[in-house]
């Protein structure tokens, strides 16, 4: 049960089980998502080396692939920079390659300015999900602090992803400060995607009447779902030219919230919950670089490295009780 107003009779309420339908499929795309032919490909090894320069400078010796590869690899297995440049020479020496291998300097340096492909989310009006969560920068970890007390106040940013319901990949990734609100950064997340919108959904942080206003003039005719507040009222002229707000605060009074979240689709917002604990479970829920530029480009492969797992293979699931 997603609304927390109900939070006291929710233990009342069994759990739902599942079945795996294809886990035959996604016990294989589990297991390539270890394999180190799926993220060290044969175009990586083809355009490996950068092409000639044509404007004043130094000429860059790989390309832009050829450094996406090598962060790529430390995102997925977790690994310092240092490791990196150990894991790639390795791979290129059981190749029987003869390609120079990026020493962790240059991939922290490259990592300032590397553009990352965007997400797409394919030529159908989009469904969005949306909401943030923490990632640690530093400060002392959970073992001293449990036991000593922490001294310092740990480093934080706050990670703003937006997902499609239909695909399940993630279509927007935006890293702010700690202090930044969800409201405020729905106008970046909307920018970075290239598909018509159809619904923006949220959680209760983005009841405003200035996201409300951003989704409005980014994509015209896109419906915001979003819960309002527990003591909202609605807008002066609700008879007579109701706002999208009003008409969820009429279905709340007429269906209760359930009912309401069940009709508006908002249940679905339960996806990108999972989509949070899937980033911290196979990213991790820190980040390893330092400078905000870098930062920027770790999380954007790191949303690219979940896309392609959806790719490997996703679980279908049948409910049976």
């Amino acid at each position: 049960m997603p609304f927390k107003g109900n939070a006291d009779r929710r233990h009342h309420i069994p759990a739902q089980q599942r079945r795996v339908k294809n886990w035959a499929e996604y016990d294989a795309g589990l297991r390539a998502r270890g394999s180190l032919t799926v993220w060290f490909t044969a175009e990586a090894i083809e355009a490996w080396h950068a092409a000639p320069r044509t404007t004043p400078g130094g000429q860059p010796c790989y390309s832009d692939l050829a450094i996406t590869t090598a962060l790529t690899l430390r995102a997925v297995f977790r690994l310092a920079l240092r490791q990196t440049e150990g894991l790639i020479g390795s791979i290129l020496q059981l190749l029987g390659l003869t390609l120079p291998v990026p020493d962790h300097t240059t991939l922290s340096r490259r990592a300032e300015t590397l553009e990352v492909l965007r997400p797409k989310a394919g030529s159908e009006p989009v469904h969005l999900l949306v909401d943030s969560t923490g990632l640690k920068l530093c400060g002392p970890g959970e073992w001293l602090i449990e036991k000593h007390g922490s001294k310092r106040r740990r480093g934080w940013r706050k990670l703003h992803i937006a997902t499609s319901v239909d695909t399940g990949r993630i279509v927007a990734v935006l890293l702010t400060d700690k202090d930044v609100d969800d409201g405020g950064q729905v106008g970046a997340l909307l920018e970075q995607v290239e598909e018509p919108v159809a619904s923006f959904s949220g959680d209760g942080a983005y009841d405003r009447d200035d996201v409300y206003a951003e989704v409005t003039t980014q994509r015209p005719g896109a419906a915001v779902i979003v819960p309002p507040r527990a003591n909202a009222v609605p807008s002066e002229a609700a008879e007579t030219a109701p706002t999208q707000r009003d008409r969820h605060l009429q279905c709340i009074a007429e269906r209760g919230r359930m009912g309401w979240q069940k009709a508006s689709g908002y249940n679905d917002r339960a996806l990108i919950e999972a989509d949070i604990s899937r980033w911290k479970r196979v990213i991790g829920d820190g980040l390893r670089s330092q400078t905000d530029e870098r930062q920027t480009t770790e999380v954007a492969i790191a949303a690219n490295v979940l896309n392609r797992m959806l790719e490997l293979g996703c679980p279908k699931y049948v409910r049976v009780a």
